[in-house]
């Protein structure tokens, strides 16, 4: 049964890897450069579907993964957030080189394959270019295994440690927020308390707590802020 599951998935794979084939591939590309997530708080953010419909989704009580594009004006992190809200871990990241862009949604994690190698990207060598993959669209797009410091053809590249973590982790319950946006400002005490000030952390997030003490309490007001002044809407859910 799991075998036949993993067949149909990856026929679907092959059958939607261009996309909708309601639009054309410009329209697909211009509609993966679109910022469509902005986060509100830790567990709150404000979606915008391809079809213009917008409205706030609270994840608050699932488990979920945050990935904040290696782009201008985003994080290039990673984070984990279990059902309880903490986020228990963060890393580096890459993402979509431009023309490749990573599409920004709220996603299903459809799968999980533990070895696997792109057949329409290859790899020079002929290895395994995308294990520990967690797919999140049928058109092709994973976290997985990967070089974070090279940008990728849609995926998001994780180092080793935290691809296995994240693909131990992670089932289909679990739900992957990929946003144009900063998140970083809402998980800062998270980070700082878990030990992310240590010297093996991501850079950017040391530099980030330093020069934003936990004793400025920045975030919890602008939560505050956002909160009074959003749209008030039913909360649709994707899934």
């Amino acid at each position: 049964m799991k075998i036949l599951k993993i067949v149909i998935t990856m026929l679907l794979l092959s059958q939607l890897s261009s996309g909708d084939g309601n639009i054309t591939q410009a329209q697909q590309k211009k509609l993966d450069k679109a910022s469509k997530v902005k986060p509100l708080s830790k567990t709150r953010f404000w979606v915008t579907r391809d079809n213009g419909d917008e409205y706030e989704m609270n994840l608050k009580g699932k488990n979920f993964i945050v990935v904040s594009l290696r782009e201008k004006n985003a994080d290039g992190l990673l984070y984990a957030v279990d059902k309880d809200g903490v986020v228990w871990r963060a890393d580096n990241i890459s993402s979509g080189k431009m023309g490749h862009e990573t599409p920004s949604s709220i996603y299903p994690l459809l799968f999980k394959k533990e070895a696997h190698a792109s057949e329409e990207n290859p790899s020079r060598s002929g290895r395994n270019n995308m294990d520990l993959s967690l797919w999140f669209t049928y058109r092709g797009h994973a976290i997985h295994l990967g070089n974070p410091n090279a940008p990728s053809h849609g995926c998001i590249h994780v180092g080793r440690k935290g691809a296995r973590a994240l693909f131990d982790w992670a089932n289909t319950e679990t739900k992957i927020v990929i946003t144009r946006e900063r998140y970083l400002p809402f998980v800062r005490r998270d980070l700082a308390e878990v030990g992310y000030r240590a010297s093996d952390a991501p850079k950017r997030i040391q530099q980030y707590l330093k020069a934003n003490p936990l004793t400025a309490p920045v975030v919890e007001q602008a939560e505050q802020n956002q909160s009074n002044t959003a749209v008030e809407t039913s909360a649709k859910d994707l899934f």
